[in-house]
C-alpha cells in the first residue's frame, strides 16, 4: 500500500532526527513515550496507586487513547444507551470530578478541562462493606476487585460507591463486543456490576495498567508505602488533589494540577 506526499515527509523528517540526536528529537514528537517505555517492570506492592497529569493531557485524543486502551484490554461492551453503559474508565468535568472543591475564582483552564475517572480503589472502600455476598473485596495490596461468579446483581456497591464507579449489565454485554476481542480476559454476563480492576492481570505479569501504557508518560503508576516509586515521586514533587477526600474513603488515585 502506497504512502501519499505529506506521509513521506513525516517519516522521513522523523527518520532525519532520529539521525541528529535519536532520543531528544523523538521525545519533542512524542514527549513521554520513551520514558514511559523504560519504566522497571513491576513487582509486588503493598498498596498499588495511580496519578494522573492533568496537565499532560493537551486534547481528545489523549483520553482516548487511554480509554480505547481499556475497553480492548477488557472487552468491555460499547452500550449505545447512556443509562446502560459500561464504563471502567471515561471523562468527567471539573465540577463533577470534584463537586466538593468549587472555586468561584477557579482557573480558567481547569474549570472547563475534561478529567479521566475511574475506581478510587479506596482504603476505605464502602462498596466491600455493603457487598453481602463478598463478590467485592480489597486485596492485600489495596486493589478493590469483583468477583462476577459471586455476584447476585443486588448494586448494594453502587448504591454505596459515591464515585459512580461502578456499572450494571442490565444486557447480555457479549452482544455489544463485536471487534478486537481479547481473548486473554474473560467477558462477564447479564446480571453482574463490574468495574476498572487497576488492570490486576497485566501487574500479575509485571506490566503496567493498558491506560498508563497508552498515556504516553501522563499517568503512573506504583507502590504508594514505597518511598522510591515513581508515584510517590511525582506526589512529593507536585500538587495533587483527590475526589471527595472528605468522605474518609481516601482514594488511591491522584491527579496532578
Amino acid at each position: 500500500m502506497g504512502i501519499n506526499r505529506r506521509e513521506f515527509l513525516r517519516i522521513s523528517g522523523i527518520a532525519s532526527l532520529w539521525g541528529l540526536g535519536g532520543r531528544a528529537a523523538f521525545e519533542i514528537l512524542k514527549p513521554g513515550v520513551l520514558e514511559a517505555q523504560t519504566r522497571e517492570p513491576l513487582s509486588k506492592a503493598k498498596k498499588w496507586a495511580m496519578v494522573i497529569d492533568t496537565r499532560k493531557f493537551k486534547g481528545e485524543e489523549d483520553f482516548q487513547r487511554c480509554v480505547d486502551a481499556c475497553i480492548k484490554a477488557h472487552n468491555i461492551p460499547k452500550v449505545t444507551n447512556v443509562r446502560q453503559e459500561i464504563k471502567w474508565i471515561w471523562k468527567e468535568q471539573y465540577e463533577n470530578a470534584f463537586p466538593d472543591d468549587q472555586n468561584q475564582f477557579l482557573p480558567e483552564g481547569m474549570e472547563h478541562k475534561p478529567f479521566l475517572v475511574l475506581c478510587n480503589h479506596c482504603t476505605n472502600p464502602p462498596c466491600v462493606r455493603v457487598c453481602p455476598t463478598q463478590a467485592t473485596f480489597k486485596r492485600p495490596d489495596g486493589i478493590v476487585m469483583m468477583d462476577y461468579h459471586r455476584c447476585i446483581g443486588c448494586r448494594f456497591c453502587m448504591a454505596g460507591c459515591p464515585y459512580g464507579s461502578r456499572s450494571f449489565n442490565w444486557r447480555d454485554p457479549r452482544k455489544f463486543i463485536k471487534e478486537n476481542t481479547n481473548l486473554e480476559y474473560p467477558t462477564r454476563s447479564k446480571g453482574v456490576v463490574e468495574k476498572c480492576n487497576f488492570c490486576e492481570e497485566r501487574i500479575a505479569k509485571g506490566l503496567y495498567p493498558a491506560c498508563v501504557e497508552a498515556s504516553n508518560g501522563a499517568m503512573a503508576f506504583g507502590d504508594l508505602d514505597n518511598p522510591n516509586s515513581e508515584v510517590r515521586k511525582l506526589l512529593k514533587e507536585n500538587y495533587s488533589i483527590r475526589r471527595k477526600p472528605s468522605l474518609g474513603t481516601q482514594p488511591n488515585i491522584y491527579y496532578l494540577v
